[in-house]
């Protein structure tokens, strides 16, 4: 669901915040498994590996990537994200139900989960911990261009900032705007242009 909210100036240094409470359980969790012999510590790192260095926010980059250089592919990706994001071979848990939003001119669009840390782990990898943090989550909505300005991202007055909120069922990637002077740029070359925080909606690009 996309929300619009207006201007209200907070400070607030997202990378100085500490574990959220979540976070904390989840590692209390992964402890007791581990401890009960229920989940091999080795299992669990190559999963935190894979997501980590194997994904990162690379395969996301190259979806943005076809995405500017090819309108058809445009075209499935608009209408079906997730079919077009398995074209790549990203597939899987919390890549399940995919939808791109693009950015334009008069729109700039920033993805939150307000209730945890849904996010697409098999186009971006591991969410940073800023994502899911309770100040995140909460002032995305509440203050989406004050959080934007705190991530350096200053936008004009007349950008219609949309706010989506992840869900269980659904995660969104935002297709951030085509740099102008790039028409020479191959897809490999556009691709290392892309941020994770472009695909979050933190940053421009």
């Amino acid at each position: 669901m996309a929300h619009d909210h207006h201007d209200h100036h907070h400070d607030h240094d997202h990378e100085q915040e500490p574990p959220s409470e979540i976070a904390l359980r989840v590692k209390a969790l992964e402890s007791l498994l581990v401890e009960k012999g229920l989940v091999e510590p080795a299992a669990l790192d190559a999963i935190v590996d894979h997501y980590e260095h194997k994904v990162g926010p690379r395969n996301g980059a190259r979806v943005v990537a076809r995405a500017w250089t090819d309108p058809d592919y445009r075209r499935r990706l608009q209408e079906d994200a997730t079919a077009a994001i398995a074209e790549f071979g990203f597939t899987g848990r919390q890549g399940e139900h995919m939808i791109a939003v693009e950015n334009g001119p008069g729109v700039h669009n920033l993805v939150v989960c307000t209730l945890c840390s849904c996010y697409p782990w098999p186009v971006l990898g591991l969410p940073p911990v800023w994502y899911k943090s309770p100040p995140y989550r909460s002032r995305a909505v509440i203050d989406p261009r004050g959080v934007l300005r705190e991530f350096g991202t200053e936008l004009p007055e007349d950008v219609e900032v949309r706010v989506w909120d992840s869900t269980a069922e659904v995660r969104y990637l935002v297709i951030p705007e085509r740099p102008q002077g790039t028409e020479h740029l191959d897809e490999g070359a556009l691709a290392a242009l892309v941020t994770r925080d472009g695909m979050i909606g933190t940053a421009r690009l």
